[in-house]
């Protein structure tokens, strides 16, 4: 049988004494935690494991002796270390002595209910007792031979470990009883600006709570339900990504602890992800106030109106004549081309109209950028949907007639063929018409083929023009969720300390010979960043449909709109 313990690399020049730590007798392995040197009373040993048994709700108890042979022996010592078996009842009872002149240690086991002392093969594995308490392990997710039990079993360790913390609270400056040896025995480690800050957050958070509360009152009172603004509400990429940030802001603010890891980390990437959201944007706001930005974007603006006005009127001068040498129905070609360019002209007029004070808009809408690059981000999709409406009702003039033309078409199709689409049953059937339906179908169908080509191909134009605007809000989109979504805590963390996030552990081999216990060393092996940003990364909203390519071209073949937002309470996770 083969013994396992796992022994802190802080404790190697521990003076002697005994070792206190818990037992895995499923394991048949040894969690040391802690040495605690001469002198001391063994009644108050057993006090105070007691006390720290009843906070951390480990079984901790003495494990075995530990002798340090580069201290100078006493008299008696070693008989001394061999009766604390008697004193301290475990089994078994684990020897560790540390040579003099020998880069070996010696270890032994000692059954103390058997007939003779059994001695077993045993394996010393040293661990960082700092990085194991810090780290947390992530378990694996191919369970496939085992590794889920495997991974069980270190779990195990580090929870030991971690649960343990009360251990390491005192060091060799407390004056008590007992003189522990951990890895924090030189000084527990703290830092007075932390401990300041997290005076500070107690009343910064019940000022935050009670504005959050405020707003959030405001945003479900019954006005903002009206017609009007619930339907901006729900249109706005604006409104949505405010209402993302302020449920971010109330997931920081609560009062309620983190009860696991997992929620103590998405609280802090939620933090570091605004704060650095709300830098980003004070850098931009910044940028846009210096030298007058504003006013000369505000001049670039309108004559960049009129160019786009100006092109999409001589693109339906083309359409009007004979595009590509394509022969169409010159009433209707003439009908939608004359109908579309009012619509330019009615655009030019409005953004003319308000041009004395986009300078003044420009300036407030600057303002936002203190509350994040991404409101920033999103107010200007916003602004781009606004410039680029006369597009977004000509794809839908163009898709409604397209789409109207295309179930016109395959109803009389039907209809050649002696069948219906019956509307109870959601199947098609067969049906016997008349002559004169025949006739008036046969009619009604030549009529729309001949159509067809006409409203296809400013369906086309428009649907292209309108695939472009949507691609550009598309990116804006992307870079407002790869901020809101990127857990940016965790990545530093995996970049500075990269032993806070545990996938597992390597183990290398010290020194090894015939008649010593193997002495290996565990190693943290870190997430990488793949599966760190899989693991953490924030749920976000995503204003534009998920769709495979076959639901998108069928969508367009068809005519149906293809909508930029999403409704409102529908998140992607």
């Amino acid at each position: 049988m083969v013994l396992k313990v796992f022994f802190p690399s802080c404790c190697s020049s521990a003076d002697s004494g005994i070792l206190i730590g818990r037992w895995l007798s499923e394991q048949s392995s040894a969690v040391v935690l802690a040495v605690v040197h001469f002198p001391f009373i063994p009644v108050q040993v057993k006090q105070y494991l007691g006390e720290v048994q009843r906070v951390t709700k480990v079984g901790i108890s003495v494990l075995g002796s530990w002798s340090n042979s580069k201290q100078e022996k006493e008299e008696g010592l070693s008989e001394f270390l061999e009766d604390l078996g008697t004193i301290f009842s475990h089994e078994p009872w684990i020897q560790i002595s540390k040579e003099r002149d020998s880069k070996f240690w010696s270890c032994s086991t000692v059954q103390k209910h058997s007939s003779g002392p059994k001695e077993e093969e045993v394996i010393l594995v040293y661990y960082d007792q700092r990085k194991v308490m810090l780290s947390h392990l992530h378990p694996p997710l191919d369970t496939a031979d085992g590794r889920a039990e495997d991974a069980s079993k270190l779990s195990a360790i580090f929870d030991t470990v971690a649960r343990s913390r009360v251990l390491f609270m005192t060091d060799r400056y407390d004056e008590g009883p007992i003189k522990l040896t951990h890895w924090q025995s030189e000084g527990v480690e703290a830092s007075i600006i932390v401990e300041l800050l997290k005076q500070a957050s107690v009343p910064a958070c019940m000022l935050l709570t009670f504005l959050l509360s405020l707003v959030s009152g405001i945003c479900r009172s019954r006005v903002l339900k009206f017609w009007p603004l619930s339907f901006l509400w729900s249109k706005l990429s604006t409104c949505e990504q405010l209402g993302h940030r302020l449920q971010h802001l109330q997931v920081i603010s609560s009062n309620k602890k983190a009860q696991t890891q997992t929620q103590l980390m998405r609280k802090a990437n939620i933090f570091v992800s605004l704060l650095i959201d709300v830098a980003l944007g004070i850098l931009l706001m910044s940028w846009l106030y210096r030298k007058n930005r504003i006013g000369h974007l505000a001049d670039t603006l309108i004559p960049v109106a009129d160019h786009v006005a100006e092109e999409l009127q001589d693109l339906l001068q083309w359409l009007m004549g004979a595009p590509a040498g394509l022969k169409m129905n010159r009433a209707l070609d003439q009908v939608l081309g004359r109908f579309f360019l009012y619509h330019i002209h009615l655009w030019i007029s409005y953004i003319h109209l308000m041009s004395p004070f986009i300078e003044m808009i420009l300036w407030y809408v600057g303002l936002s950028a203190c509350l994040g690059l991404t409101v920033a981000l999103c107010i200007l999709s916003d602004i781009i949907a606004l410039l680029t409406f006369h597009i977004y009702c000509f794809y839908v003039y163009g898709a409604r007639l397209y789409c109207l033309k295309i179930y016109g078409l395959s109803s009389l199709w039907r209809l050649f063929r002696g069948k219906k689409w019956n509307v109870l049953r959601q199947r098609v059937d067969s049906c016997s018409y008349d002559l004169d339906q025949l006739f008036i179908g046969t009619l009604l169908f030549t009529i729309l083929l001949f159509l067809l080509p006409t409203t296809a191909l400013y369906y086309l134009v428009f649907t292209l023009l309108r695939l472009l605007v949507v691609i550009v809000q598309g990116l804006i989109h992307l870079l407002v969720d790869l901020i809101d979504s990127l857990p940016l805590y965790s990545l530093i963390l995996r970049l500075c300390r990269s032993y806070r996030l545990a996938a597992g552990v390597k183990f290398r081999v010290l020194e090894q010979q015939d008649g010593k216990p193997l002495r290996l060393l565990m190693q943290i092996n870190p997430l990488s960043y793949g599966a760190v940003v899989q693991t953490y990364r924030l749920p976000t909203y995503s204003c534009y449909p998920k769709d495979s390519w076959t639901s998108l071209c069928k969508k367009l073949f068809l005519g149906e709109l293809i909508y930029p937002w999403k409704h409102k309470g529908e998140k992607q996770d």
